[in-house]
């Protein structure tokens, strides 16, 4: 690869969709002067409007940039979507902009340079004002994540791999997600990729150096770009990559225990489950278990930061509550909650296989990430927990309380580690070979 690519990312969709152009842009042979604008889709046409001109096609519309920095606002993006910061916001893009068929509705697609890209994705994932070696560390896996999904979209558009996130039988539903469920661009704008704001939120000068001082570095292990992920916490030690997606193992993707000495394997067993109860009971040393407010405050956005308790949590529910969210997650009546039984656990204590027993029905469901949706009404933290219950009546208890550990998937970067690592004055490359064993810095272009 010799030259920076142009990325297609997915902002939102609906049926009307407005927004404002703050510089002028280009469709076919119109001009489309600053202002307020509209799109509808009427059947199979995409009607235009705004002032002095109206644009009724079948075709998908793209506004091209007269110039790199041109720049338009998008009205009502939900950020957050499914959890529980979810909200809407008005966002600022620079680039160009397309509006595409997709389902029924309007998917709105930025077009923009990757380099670009990354300033915003790097501010909108924790404060612009983070340590330069940690701003510099995500700038390095959040390329590289990009251009490895961009590699394996080719694999599977031209049928040379196949991939299947889903197998489902009568008692189990193993599903996990991953950037291919999306068609017709290239990476989205929410947590399910990566937190893509736009120009939205602040891009210091910080991140705008960081992301030059590594321009186009990749990481680069077993003859391919790494598939570089990660997490808000891992809770103390990481997961590995076959554990929450494709059962396929990526060297540098495996567990590491987050403390020093730097990439070092586990050692304690947490797929033993004696052993993870020890562990999520307990809150032992790591570069993530920090309370340090300025610490968090680089990595975690204002809505993140109400959330305290992300190293070692806990949830409790009636039993009543924690059946009828079942139901309304699955779409399956198990009647009364009895018993949730971790069948298979990964590295970091997080469960792949979970057993869920009521009086009606008993089912089991993995990864990690349909555990979290089925439990909670947006997410639960992570899938390494442990159950408790109390107040039986007969064999249904009446109340569940779940002890866990650590937030978000676990594998890969952890991004409150790197940034405990970041102040205690390890360089992002030390980060980098901490979190992703065995992985080189190499440029992508």
């Amino acid at each position: 690869m010799t030259k920076q690519p142009i990325l297609n990312v997915g902002i939102m969709t609906g049926s009307s969709i407005d927004f404002v152009l703050e510089t002028s842009y280009h469709h076919n042979n119109n001009m489309l002067a600053q202002g307020s604008y509209n799109v509808e889709l009427k059947g199979r046409k995409f009607i235009l409007q705004g002032e002095g001109i109206l644009i009724i096609t079948e075709d998908e519309i793209a506004l091209i940039p007269i110039f790199r920095s041109n720049s338009f606002l998008l009205k009502n993006v939900t950020i957050g979507i499914a959890f529980h910061w979810e909200q809407k916001e008005d966002q600022r893009f620079t680039g160009g902009i397309r509006f595409i068929r997709e389902n029924g509705l309007i998917r709105v697609i930025n077009t923009i340079h990757l380099e670009d890209y990354l300033k915003s994705v790097i501010s909108s994932e924790m404060s612009a004002n983070s340590s330069p070696e940690l701003l510099k560390a995500h700038s390095v896996i959040s390329r590289s994540w990009l251009l490895a999904q961009i590699e394996k979209k080719k694999l599977i558009e031209g049928k040379k791999i196949v991939f299947n996130a889903n197998s489902i039988s009568n008692d189990e539903i193993i599903r996990w997600y991953d950037r291919e469920d999306h068609q017709g661009f290239d990476v989205c704008a929410d947590d399910h990729c990566q937190r893509y704001h736009g120009i939205t939120k602040i891009i210091s000068a910080q991140v705008a150096e960081a992301v030059n001082d590594t321009k186009g570095e990749i990481l680069f292990a077993d003859g391919e770009i790494c598939d570089a992920r990660f997490s808000k916490c891992c809770g103390g030690i990481s997961e590995s990559f076959e554990n929450n997606w494709e059962p396929l193992r990526k060297s540098y993707l495996t567990a590491v225990t987050d403390r020093k000495p730097l990439g070092t394997a586990p050692d304690i067993d947490l797929r033993h489950e004696d052993e993870a109860i020890r562990w999520i009971e307990h809150s032992p040393g790591a570069f993530c278990n920090t309370s340090d407010k300025n610490i968090l405050s680089q990595v975690l956005p204002d809505f993140d930061q109400k959330t305290t308790d992300f190293y070692r949590w806990r949830v409790e529910y009636s039993a009543d509550e924690l059946s009828e969210i079942i139901r309304e997650k699955s779409g399956f009546d198990f009647g009364k909650i009895i018993r949730l039984e971790p069948l298979e656990r990964g590295y970091s204590g997080r469960i792949i296989r979970l057993r869920i027993t009521g009086t009606e029905k008993t089912m089991v469901v993995g990864k990690e990430l349909e555990i979290r949706k089925w439990l909670s009404r947006s997410h639960l933290y992570s899938s390494a927990f442990l159950a408790e219950y109390e107040e039986y009546n007969g064999e249904v208890p009446g109340r569940i309380i779940l002890k866990g550990a650590g937030w978000g998937h676990g594998s890969g970067l952890c991004q409150i580690g790197a940034a405990v690592m970041g102040e205690k004055g390890f360089s992002y490359r030390q980060i980098l070979e901490h979190y992703f064993r065995g992985a080189t810095l190499k440029p992508a272009y």
